[in-house]
């Protein structure tokens, strides 16, 4: 199986931006130290519309993706994050699909 990218898209609560920061670099760093994701680093950007919202794009190593879903403390950063998301203009609090590279070339 490819590694696969994911691009998580997240709402932020107003007011909770500093305690989502923290819990973002936490979610990067657990997950690389389980050895879930590939050596690349995560991008991260911040939103520049009206209403809070960061997205996230890292790609899953093999099997990763699975593990996470499994892991207590991956479960314990998604749970606590979960908390400072709101729905938004009829969209999810976050949303996650995954891709996968091509080259056009």
């Amino acid at each position: 199986m490819a590694h696969e990218t994911v691009i998580c898209t997240y709402r932020v609560r107003a007011g909770e931006e500093g305690t989502f920061q923290d819990l973002l670099r936490r979610h990067w760093a657990t997950l690389r130290r389980l050895g879930l994701v590939t050596e690349q680093e995560a991008l991260v950007f911040r939103g520049l519309e009206e209403g809070l919202t960061y997205v996230e794009i890292f790609t899953w190593a093999e099997g990763g993706f699975g593990r996470a879903h499994e892991h207590p403390d991956v479960l314990e950063v998604w749970e606590a994050m979960d908390r400072l998301l709101e729905e938004r203009e009829g969209r999810a609090r976050w949303e996650f699909p995954h891709f996968e590279q091509l080259s056009l070339g």
